[in-house]
């Protein structure tokens, strides 16, 4: 039986993590999409990252998967995508799923919160 602790590893193993203060150098490149996969309501409460694609873990297959009218066309396949979440773990899971459905360059930045401390720019 697998538990969440065998997923993340998976999921870790996979994708590439880098840090708040690193990411940053990222941010406003022109093939450099930042997706927070946190739900809305903790988007509410704290904001995320500018100019960020908000897409729920949950939902992230379908908005993935050019094949479904939910298709969000901000995820292309050759973009370099930047995870952010609440610590880290749904970033990874979602990392995870994105490198399962083809897309080649995913990287898990963490947490708002070390996105907000590293002085990353935010939006409400």
């Amino acid at each position: 039986m697998k538990t969440a602790q065998h997923f993340l590893e998976e999921a870790n193993s996979v994708v590439p993590r880098i840090s708040a203060e690193e990411a940053k150098n990222f941010h406003g490149k022109s093939n450099a999409v930042f997706v927070d996969v946190r739900d809305s309501g903790d988007i509410a409460k704290s904001g995320t990252v500018k100019d960020a694609v908000c897409i729920p873990r949950g939902f992230i297959e379908f908005a993935a998967d050019e094949n479904t009218p939910l298709y969000n066309p901000a995820l292309k396949q050759d973009a370099d995508i930047y995870l952010v979440c609440g610590a880290g773990g749904q970033a990874a899971l979602a990392g995870k799923t994105l490198k399962d459905m083809g897309y080649n360059s995913v990287t898990n930045i963490g947490g708002f919160g070390d996105w907000k401390e590293a002085g990353g720019p935010v939006e409400i």
